[in-house]
Order: C-alpha cells, then sequence, then structure tokens
C-alpha cells in the first residue's frame, strides 16, 4: 500500500481527493493510504510522521508556497515524487516548479479524474525504477586512458596502440565513423606525450573554405590579400612544438593537399604573402571518416600524401561492434552531462540500459551523448526512463504486433497473455479510431485501467482524424 500525502488548503477538495483513492472500486487499481494537510506547516509535520510515497502539494497554501517548500518537503521525503498542484496557469510558475524538481505540474479542477490517477501512477512508477536501478553497479573494471571507455577487445588493442604512439613523435592517421571520438583520441595521444604542458591545436579541414583554410594554417602577412591589415599567425605556428590535429582531413583540396605534403616532407613553410622559412616544430595528427584508400583511387586525394600521414594508423571501431562497452560508457558520459546541466540523473535502471545496449547508434558514441542529454534534461526525477530514448527503429512507434487470427497447432505461434491483451488494446484502438471511451466499452474495462494498459504496453494514444471541410 502506498502511502499519498495531499496538501491543499480546500478542505472539500482534500475530503473528495481522499475519497476519490481510497475508495477505489477497480479490483486492478493500487491500494492508496491518504495523508492530508491544510498548511505548509501541517505539511511538513505530516511528511515527517508518514514518509510519503507521493506528495500532492498545491500552489498556493495560507502560510507559505509550494515552492517555498518543496526543498525542504523533497529532504523529508526522499525519493517520493512531488506533484506540483495550481488553478494558474502560468508558464513562469511552471518552469519555476520543474526547475525546483517536482514531478509534474497538474492543474486545478481535475476535471479528468483519470487523468490524475494516470499521474500518481506513472509518478509511482518512476520510485519504484530508481530504487531497482540503484542497486546497478556500473564501476567493473572499465578500463580508462584519459575520457576513453572501453573493455572490448578493439579498445583494449586501441589504448595499447595509443600507448605505443605517445612515446613517438610519427605523424599518426585517425579512422573512423563520424562520432565516434577521433579528436578524443588525438587529445590522449598529446596528453600522454608530454610531461609538460604544450599546445594542442585543432582544425576542421571540412568547415572552413578552401582560400581561408590555407591562411588558417600557414598563416599570412600584412598585405597578403585585400583585406590582410596586420600579420596573422597560423596553426602551424601556434602549434610550436605541441600537437597541430588536421581533422577531417579527406575534404582537403587537392592544391592544398599539395602544399602540405611539401611541409610534411620538408617540415617547413611560409606564410601567405609571405618570403621567410619558419619551421614546423609540431607534431601533426589527422583525423578523417573517409576511405582515403578509396579516395585515393577516386583521384580525390593525393597518394603520396596519404603514404606520408599513415605511418601510424590508428582505427577507432563503430559503437555498435563495442556494444559490452555501452554500460560504462552511459556512467560516464551521465557523470559529464549530470554536471553539465545542473542535474543529478544516477540511476538506469537494467531494461533501459538493455535497451540502449540493443539501439543501432549509427551516429556512435555522440549521437549516445545527445540521446541520453536529451534524456538526462527530461528527466522528472533521478532515474533515466524509457520514454525519453528513441525506439529501436528509431521510429519512436512501437512496433506493430502479429495477428491474432488461427493460432494453429506450433507452440512457438501463440502469444502471451501480455501479448495477446496489448494486440487487443490495439485493435480496439484502431477500430474506435483512438477513442478510448468507445475502446473502453468494446473491452469492458473502466478509464483508468485502460490508461494504465495504454502506459504498461507503451501504445501511443492515435489521434482522430480531422474532417475537411
Amino acid at each position: 500500500m502506498e502511502t499519498l500525502l495531499i496538501v491543499d488548503d480546500d478542505l472539500s477538495l482534500l475530503e473528495s481527493l481522499k475519497m476519490h483513492f481510497e475508495e477505489v472500486e477497480d479490483v486492478e487499481a493500487p491500494e492508496y493510504q491518504v495523508v492530508t494537510a491544510a498548511s505548509a506547516a501541517a505539511a511538513l509535520q505530516a511528511a515527517a510522521e508518514s514518509s510519503p510515497s507521493l506528495v500532492i502539494l498545491d500552489m498556493m497554501l495560507p502560510d507559505r508556497s509550494g515552492l517555498q517548500i518543496i526543498e525542504e518537503m523533497k529532504a523529508l521525503c526522499g525519493d517520493a515524487p512531488i506533484l506540483i498542484v495550481t488553478a494558474h496557469h502560468d508558464m513562469e510558475t511552471t518552469i519555476r516548479a520543474m526547475k525546483a524538481g517536482a514531478f509534474d505540474y497538474i492543474h486545478k479542477p481535475f476535471t479528468d479524474p483519470a487523468a490524475l490517477d494516470l499521474v500518481v501512477a506513472r509518478a509511482l512508477q518512476v520510485r519504484q525504477l530508481s530504487r531497482r536501478a540503484a542497486g546497478i553497479n556500473f564501476e567493473g573494471a572499465a578500463m580508462k586512458l584519459g575520457d576513453i571507455v572501453g573493455t572490448s577487445p578493439g579498445m583494449q588493442r586501441l589504448i595499447k596502440e595509443i600507448g605505443k604512439v605517445a612515446a613517438s613523435r610519427a605523424t599518426v592517421l585517425i579512422t573512423g565513423e563520424s562520432g565516434t571520438g577521433k579528436e578524443l583520441i588525438a587529445r590522449v595521444i598529446h596528453n600522454y606525450s608530454y610531461d609538460e604542458a604544450r599546445p594542442f591545436v585543432a582544425i576542421n579541414c571540412s568547415a572552413i573554405v578552401d582560400t581561408l583554410l590555407e591562411s588558417e594554417l600557414f598563416g599570412h602577412e600584412r598585405g597578403a590579400f585585400t583585406g590582410a591589415s596586420a600579420v596573422k599567425l597560423g596553426k602551424f605556428e601556434l602549434a610550436e612544438d605541441g600537437t597541430l590535429f588536421l581533422d577531417e582531413i579527406g575534404d582537403m583540396s587537392l592544391t592544398l593537399q599539395a602544399k602540405l605534403l611539401r611541409v610534411l616532407q620538408e617540415r617547413e613553410f611560409e606564410r601567405v604573402g609571405g618570403v621567410k622559412r619558419l619551421k614546423l616544430r609540431a607534431r601533426v595528427i589527422a583525423a578523417t571518416h573517409r576511405h582515403l584508400g578509396d579516395e585515393v583511387s577516386a583521384g580525390r586525394f593525393r597518394e603520396d600524401l596519404y603514404q606520408r600521414l599513415k605511418v601510424i594508423t590508428l582505427e577507432i571501431p563503430p559503437l555498435r561492434d563495442r556494444r559490452q562497452d555501452i554500460p560504462a560508457l552511459v556512467h560516464h558520459l551521465l557523470e559529464r552531462i549530470n554536471e553539465k546541466v545542473h542535474k543529478r540523473v544516477t540511476r538506469v535502471p537494467p531494461e533501459v540500459l538493455d535497451h540502449l545496449v540493443r539501439l543501432p547508434w549509427k551516429g556512435n558514441v555522440r549521437e549516445l551523448e545527445n540521446v541520453l542529454t536529451r534524456a538526462v534534461v527530461l528527466a522528472p526525477g533521478e532515474v533515466l526512463l524509457s520514454e525519453h530514448l528513441p525506439s529501436e527503429a528509431g521510429s519512436g512507434v512501437p512496433e506493430r504486433p502479429a495477428n491474432l487470427g488461427y493460432l494453429g497447432e506450433d507452440p512457438a505461434h501463440v502469444p502471451t497473455l501480455a501479448e495477446a491483451e496489448r494486440i487487443l488494446i490495439l485493435r480496439a484502438m484502431e477500430m474506435a479510431r483512438g477513442h478510448k471511451g468507445k475502446v473502453c466499452q468494446m473491452l469492458g474495462i473502466s478509464r483508468p485501467t485502460l490508461e494504465r494498459k495504454l502506459e504498461k504496453y507503451a501504445i501511443l494514444p492515435q489521434r482522430p482524424a480531422r474532417k475537411v471541410v
């Protein structure tokens, strides 16, 4: 039995809500014990005495506002979700309530009790998920080098290669799909190559037009071209005796490829419009998501430059080829994301983690970080929810179930009771065109029961088709 604490200065509303939650006729509905309070002081005392599972807190109370006591309430109630209730539709207050840690923000009057039931049930479900996820240990034996996380064979091999590369000054070519972390690998090589701090200068060759890229790399003298009013140091100079990272070098034009080849061969360069030869002291690390061998065959990349760059080649495996690293990566990225967005989402239920492991991750670690960032921002508490993650098919729409017609004699084709129930509800939703009242009549169930089933089976409500006038 769950204990609900309802705080509101409207005594008639308190009584009606207490009756609503305690006198439920539906045998499938959860049982609640309701504690009520009509002021902020009484609410804090009741919270301390009853240890509620969930709090429904009115925004406007006679002694203090709900926002003013939400922090104290959270301290007393631990992980109990707090639902803020108000009669005012105020965007600013809504944002402040959610920022303060409210699970949800709902409006009075409660014209649809089933909607309130659904919010309460969902909040308690999230609390249960949070508690289950609290016991999961992400630590394990994850091998880390800087921000590189991984225990898969491919990552262990890569980490060993980085250790060997860091001991030399050889040119390095890093290959891998977009989002695998090529710049991260370059920075780790740089950090482990020197005992003292040295410059790390990065430039994206695909993000700058050809004419500007030459100036960015080599620098220019005053008056070298229109608008060159002063001497500009290029990346080759700014890198000094550190590392110059040329990202997406496969997108560099053939003209600039020839000039870069000369610099790598002679270890000297000139500024645009200059005559003085300057020494290249920096180590060069290049990266690309393209297959440079294919680019050479197609005539889009110089073979002599390719041979010069691939003295040492490090290939980063895509995330889909090292799925065993995803749990440790999720934990590592959550630490960083929480710090960045000022939240504390630290718990990941087993089913959510399994879902993350199964996703295709075409965008690799970058996509994983973006997905986790969105889920953390939208999370109402400390637990990561599957509803804020993409579907395995990438569409966000549950997969259409199999036919529930004649089952035949093959036991393998017989659905489970849960599968059959989900299929029947989907059929009814289609026939009723999303009208929940008609679905309840067809299936002979109550509205709250239908809402719980829709939530349980992740069935998205269908919008009735609009008439075209």
